[in-house]
């Protein structure tokens, strides 16, 4: 090896040994992760709820707050993990639910259940489960869905539906990414009325197959005073449905696409806009659940 050679080699060194020495790296511990049964009573029968249940790692012997994370049609894929690890690294607990998996579905618009509505004891039961461990504050349960997930997500926001448990436990806050807006206050059962006075975020894209760019405004815009006051939204210009579901764009044919019309929809990744949704919705609770020591 020439001089010149072992001289760049030394520089490389230096120059690595340097940067190693000014980098600040900090690694988030792995939150403990445990995959769990639940429990869930339905109008005709029970079943068993599987869940993914994921707690941060802290010297802390305070209670932490939680999201529960429910998937859309498609069923559990990258997307619910995606908002986990950064509400993990947040402090905030998570329990993604599998809606499909008790009921020995496959999901898609041809193999899911008949209705948001049926699934609504799953997120009730997930709910009580987290209210119920020692770790979790039960004051500070939030919600958030993705399409199906988001349905459910804003049902639960209601009293009509909440007052379906029959107690007085409610969520602390609600996300609902692309719910398909056209839904509510047009079809009977998606009344969104008399919401719980919990904070509601819907965040949606102006290219949806599901909706128009005008009805998520819509919605919003119509509202009752007394509820508006609740519920902030976000449209994403160059968002497809689903884009936060980093996988292969996927064409998929549902009856509830296009106001209701049905037709063929573009599940469109965008890795920008996801980035920026995600933070939105981590700030969206951190700010939710600081209010609730506010409040207490």
């Amino acid at each position: 090896m020439n001089t010149f050679m072992i001289r760049c080699l030394l520089c490389l060194l230096t120059l690595a040994t340097s940067l190693n020495a000014n980098a600040k790296v900090t690694l988030k511990p792995l939150p403990h992760t445990f995959y769990i049964n639940i429990p869930v009573q339905g109008p005709t029968s029970d079943w068993q709820l599987s869940a993914k249940y994921q707690l941060p790692r802290s010297e802390s012997a305070n209670q932490k707050p939680a999201v529960i994370i429910v998937h859309s049609t498609s069923g559990i894929d990258s997307t619910g993990q995606y908002y986990a690890k950064a509400l993990n690294n947040a402090g905030i607990a998570t329990l993604e639910i599998d809606l499909w998996g008790a009921r020995n579905l496959m999901g898609g618009s041809e193999n899911r259940a008949s209705s948001p509505q049926e699934t609504l004891p799953d997120v009730f039961a997930a709910l009580h489960y987290l209210a119920q461990r020692q770790e979790i504050d039960a004051n500070k349960i939030g919600i958030i869905g993705f399409s199906w997930g988001g349905v459910l997500s804003m049902l639960t926001a209601t009293e009509q539906y909440m007052s379906l448990t029959g107690t007085p436990l409610r969520f602390a806050a609600h996300v609902a990414h692309y719910p398909v807006c056209w839904l509510y206050n047009n079809v009977p059962g998606f009344e969104f009325t008399n919401l719980t006075a919990a904070p509601v975020l819907i965040q949606s894209g102006n290219l949806d197959g599901y909706d128009s760019p005008e009805t998520c405004p819509m919605l919003v815009s119509n509202l009752a005073t007394s509820d508006a006051e609740y519920v902030s939204l976000n449209m994403f210009k160059r968002a497809y449905h689903a884009w936060d579901r980093l996988e292969p764009k996927w064409l998929v044919t549902d009856p509830f696409s296009h106001l209701g019309q049905g037709g063929e929809v573009l599940l469109a990744p965008n890795k920008r806009i996801a980035r920026k949704s995600r933070r939105n919705v981590v700030n969206f609770f951190s700010t939710a659940f600081n209010h609730k020591d506010d409040d207490n």
